[in-house]
C-alpha cells in the first residue's frame, strides 16, 4: 500500500532522486526498482530508533557505504528446497519469475562473507530471537554506549575515595 508499505513514485522521479543522491540504497531487483531515502533513515535515527532493513545484497552494500555503522545480518534459508518451497507458496510468481528469484538467491549467497552475522531461518521464533540478540548486543558495544567514558570516570573517582577511606581505617 502506497505510503504504508512502500512509497510508489514514477520511474522519472526515481531516476531524478537517484541522480540527486537522495537514496541511501537503491537497486533493480527482479525487474523492479527499489530504494530507501536517506531522509527517511535519518528521521528514524534522529528519533533514537533502530533501522531494520530487509534488502538485497546490492542494497546492503550501498547502505553500508552510506551508513558505515550499519550492522549487516544475512538471513539464510535452511536449504535450497525450503527456499523454493517458500517462494512457491506465495503464489505471486509465475514459473519463469520464480526461476529468476532462485538464480538471484544463488548469486546472493556469494555475498555472505561481507556480513557481520548470519542467521539461519529454520525456525522463525529462534531466528527472530537471534536477530533481537544481535540488536541488543550491538547496542551495548563500547562505541555505541553514550557517555560511557564519563560514567567510568565517575566510578573511578568514587572508588578512589572508597579506597582512601578504607585504607585510613586500618
Amino acid at each position: 500500500m502506497d505510503g504504508r508499505d512502500y512509497r510508489f513514485i514514477s520511474l522519472e522521479a526515481f531516476a531524478a532522486a537517484r541522480v540527486a543522491g537522495e537514496f541511501a540504497e537503491w537497486a533493480e531487483v527482479h525487474g523492479n526498482f527499489y530504494g530507501t531515502m536517506r531522509s527517511e533513515i535519518q528521521r528514524v535515527l534522529n528519533a533514537g530508533q533502530h533501522v531494520l532493513m530487509d534488502i538485497d545484497v546490492q542494497g546492503a552494500r550501498q547502505f553500508h557505504v552510506a551508513f558505515p555503522d550499519t550492522v549487516l545480518i544475512f538471513v539464510l534459508p535452511p536449504s535450497g528446497e525450503v527456499l523454493k518451497s517458500r517462494l512457491s507458496a506465495r503464489k505471486s510468481e509465475e514459473r519463469e519469475r520464480l526461476l529468476v528469484r532462485l538464480r538471484n538467491a544463488r548469486a546472493e549467497l556469494g555475498e555472505v562473507g561481507r556480513y557481520h552475522y548470519v542467521v539461519v531461518n529454520d525456525d522463525l521464533d529462534r531466528a527472530v530471537d537471534q536477530v533481537n540478540a544481535i540488536i541488543d548486543a550491538e547496542g551495548l558495544r563500547h562505541d555505541r554506549v553514550h557517555e560511557v567514558e564519563a560514567q567510568v570516570e565517575v566510578l573511578i573517582a568514587q572508588l578512589e575515595e572508597e579506597i582512601h577511606v578504607f585504607s585510613k581505617g586500618d
